[in-house]
């Protein structure tokens, strides 16, 4: 039995941190996880930038809300899910993914929670998995009989993408692909839905 894993940010839809960025005129928050590998890091930096200009939670809602799924994606998604069963693997949050998930037609999202007080300014935010998550969740679904295929654009998927049957970069960055020249590396949806169908087919 097979399960494809997929990233959100960067596959299906856009960066949402970088729609907040641009909608709030804030540069600074365009960093991604393509950018900075420790996810750490990277969310203290981000609160922080957020605390600094009064950005809120709500702020970042409206932002997202606004855009849509990557062209194709929600095409890519329904025939996907003809022959695979799919679980969304993201390191985004909960309350920020709602409305692209909508779009996308409510596929099942493991994900993370941001924490905020009552006026909405960031102050934490909680991990579904408090390390390795990614890989932790395919391991996972292999001990409940699963062969997993997993595809990601980004440093925080290779983990899973190397333990799963098969693994997939999807419009990654040239840097990663480079320092993973062992992956391959695909460009558009109609290549990411052959490469499954073939690995599961295997």
């Amino acid at each position: 039995m097979y399960l494809t894993c997929l990233d959100l940010e960067g596959v299906l839809t856009p960066e949402m941190w970088i729609l907040t960025a641009e909608q709030a005129g804030i540069p600074e928050l365009r960093v991604t996880t393509r950018e900075e590998p420790d996810y750490d890091k990277l969310m203290r930096y981000r609160i922080r930038i957020m605390k600094e200009h009064g950005l809120k939670i709500q702020d970042m809602q409206q932002a997202i809300a606004k855009a849509d799924p990557l062209p194709g994606a929600r095409k890519f998604l329904d025939e996907l899910r003809t022959f695979s069963q799919v679980i969304i693997v993201s390191d985004c949050f909960e309350q920020l993914a709602r409305p692209l998930i909508a779009k996308l037609g409510y596929p099942t999202i493991f994900c993370h929670e941001l924490v905020a007080d009552g006026e909405g300014t960031i102050t934490d935010y909680r991990m579904r998995i408090r390390k390795d998550t990614k890989l932790t969740t395919v391991k996972a679904f292999q001990q409940l009989g699963f062969d997993t295929v997993a595809s990601g654009d980004s440093y925080n998927d290779l983990d899973m993408i190397r333990a799963s049957k098969a693994g997939f970069l999807f419009r990654t960055t040239g840097q990663i692909k480079k320092d993973n020249p062992d992956i391959p590396a695909l460009e558009t949806y109609d290549e990411l839905l052959s490469a499954i169908r073939s690995a599961e087919k295997q």
